[in-house]
């Protein structure tokens, strides 16, 4: 029997940059009572909160101990303490401010040359480009775009393919990977998610079997292809409502 569900966030427990529906917030809450549950994921810590924490208005302080917080590619470890009734940062692999600076410049320049770069779109105070502090993320039209908006940019990800491919002339000295439906996160060589799944493994202290992972971007290029590689079990999800079919299912047998 697995010990851990793993998952990562957007189109998989959610919409894109959207709360986890209620569906999936009771779902996980019921799976912490039997698993840890790790999302793991490009996103900020803060918005771990927004879109998964504070949706989990059932779970017990006993039962958020077992959800762990991979945070930036699990580059960043969250882990909830009873006594403070808050999450306390078990590490942090932050880029330095030369490599923040290298990879901003890239990326603009490789978007702005083939015409991505869309700063029209965004909304007041958005940016396109932000530092995660482990790793620099481009969005397109930004975090405050519209879902809509967002899906039908790059649907079948050739935009980015094409970004990613100049980044990696322009610098090919970091890791570019496509998430999402308009992002791209640049990361030191190794501090992808197969260092977060890593650091997972030795944090809890489990083995890779031990773990079933969920992701909507498992495809060479993708940012769930690195536990792909790893040989961790994986299921490929088109969406929230696939990873909602397949714990009913694996709660269902418990």
């Amino acid at each position: 029997m697995k010990k851990v569900l793993a998952f990562d966030v957007d189109q998989t427990l959610n919409v894109a940059k959207m709360p986890i529906p209620d569906e999936i917030a009771d779902l996980l809450t019921k799976c912490l009572d039997h698993f840890e549950i790790c999302p793991i994921s490009g996103q900020k810590f803060d918005q771990f909160l927004v879109q998964i924490v504070d949706r989990l208005k059932g779970a017990t302080p006993e039962q958020l101990t077992h959800l762990h917080l991979f945070v930036a590619q699990g580059t960043q470890y969250y882990r909830y303490n009873v006594e403070k009734k808050d999450w306390d940062q078990v590490y942090n692999y932050p880029l330095t401010d030369e490599q923040v600076k290298k990879i901003t410049e890239t990326i603009e320049k490789s978007a702005k040359e083939l015409g991505f770069w869309e700063e029209d779109k965004l909304k007041p105070g958005d940016e396109i480009i932000e530092n995660r502090l482990s790793q620099v993320t481009f969005s397109a039209l930004g975090q405050k775009a519209g879902t809509e908006e967002k899906y039908a940019w790059d649907p079948d990800c050739k935009k980015r393919e094409k970004i990613v491919a100049r980044c990696k002339e322009l610098a090919p000295e970091f890791d570019y990977e496509i998430g999402g439906t308009t992002s791209i996160n640049a990361v030191t060589p190794g501090m992808n998610k197969v260092f977060g799944m890593t650091h997972l493994l030795e944090e809890l202290k489990v083995e890779k079997e031990d773990i079933l992972y969920f992701g909507d971007m498992t495809q060479p290029g993708g940012n769930d292809y690195p536990v792909v590689q790893m040989g961790i079990d994986t299921i490929t999800v088109r969406s929230h409502e696939d990873t909602a079919f397949a714990l009913r299912g694996i709660l269902g047998v418990l």
